[in-house]
C-alpha cells in the first residue's frame, strides 16, 4: 500500500554530529582513561537513542581495547555534546 506523498523508499536517519569537548579530550590522556580513543567515544555517544535535554551520565560502554567507561552527554542545537569521560 502506498500513501500520498510517500516516496516509496525508506530514507536513512540522518546521523547526529558528535562534539567532544576539550575537557573530554584532555581526560583521555589520564591513566584511568588509558586506551580509550575518540572513535570509542563517538561510537558510544551515537549509540544512545533519543534526545538528551540535560547533561546525563550513561554507563557501561566498552572501548575496543576492552576498557569500560562512562560518558556524560547532552544534546544541543548543533549536535550531541560529550562533556566528559569516566574510565573504570
Amino acid at each position: 500500500m502506498r500513501w500520498p506523498g510517500w516516496p516509496g523508499r525508506i530514507e536513512s536517519i540522518m546521523e547526529m554530529k558528535i562534539i567532544v569537548t576539550e575537557h573530554a579530550r584532555k581526560r583521555l590522556r589520564d591513566y584511568r582513561q588509558d586506551k580509550i580513543t575518540t572513535a570509542d567515544i563517538i561510537t558510544a555517544a551515537s549509540s544512545v537513542p533519543g534526545r538528551i535535554p540535560t547533561a546525563t551520565r550513561f554507563r557501561g560502554f566498552f572501548a575496543r581495547s576492552g576498557r569500560m567507561f562512562d560518558i556524560v552527554a547532552k544534546d544541543i542545537s548543533s549536535g550531541r555534546l560529550v562533556i566528559t569521560i569516566i574510565g573504570k
